[in-house]
């Protein structure tokens, strides 16, 4: 599937007014809630046209079929994914970008869980539809931050680390915090509620991180 069959169809068009891109992110919205709930497989279109509280023939007016839906809905979520490192600043004070970047992550967990687990399920699934962006796009991205990084480590401003792997843990605890959701509500019962619960992690993640990157 190429990434211009993830276009909605009224995006393809010169003109594109309001309402239609209005409905398009209620399309997607709705969309990301079925697909994370019920898999790609068990997702209908029928099921994001009612939870978009449209019908099926207008909401087939943006996007063909339920593929065409699939891949925005992941092409959306791996472009908001890919924002908080694309933020890290080669200009910046290390341990405040590296920080920085935490917190965004955590951001993301705490305010889109839905999409990090549908981006994780495509990933356990061995990437079907999103392998050729992994390899373009997030390579080149992650190429530059991590030269960013080995630079930081070259100049001593941090200790010496390898800049992917970090990155790695990065992404590993953050994304733990909406893919494991159901687990941590397990083990920490109502705490996890608690508007201090996120506070808590990122100053863990940063204290971890940030001691073991000192120069």
């Amino acid at each position: 599937m190429s990434l211009a069959e993830g276009t909605p169809r009224a995006g393809r068009t010169r003109k594109r007014t309001r309402i239609q891109a209005a409905n398009e992110v209620r399309i997607l919205d709705a969309a990301l809630e079925v697909f994370s709930t019920y898999g790609y497989r068990g997702a209908t279109v029928d099921q994001i046209a009612e939870r978009a509280g449209m019908t099926k023939p207008n909401l087939l007016y943006y996007f063909r079929r339920k593929p065409d839906i699939y891949l925005a809905v992941l092409n959306r979520t791996h472009e908001m994914w890919l924002q908080p490192l694309e933020q890290l600043d080669p200009d910046g004070e290390p341990a405040a970008e590296i920080a920085a970047y935490i917190d965004r992550k955590l951001e993301m967990s705490r305010d889109n869980p839905e999409a990090s687990r549908l981006f994780a399920m495509e990933i356990i699934q061995g990437a079907p539809i999103l392998g050729p962006i992994l390899e373009g796009r997030l390579k080149r991205l992650v190429d530059e931050k991590a030269a960013v990084i080995a630079g930081w480590s070259a100049a001593g401003r941090i200790a010496p680390v390898d800049p992917y792997h970090l990155i790695f843990m990065v992404w590993a605890t953050t994304q733990h915090y909406a893919d494991f959701e159901t687990q941590i509500r397990a083990v920490l019962g109502p705490t996890a509620d608690r508007p201090a619960h996120f506070e808590t992690a990122k100053t863990t993640l940063e204290q971890v991180f940030l001691k073991g990157v000192e120069g």
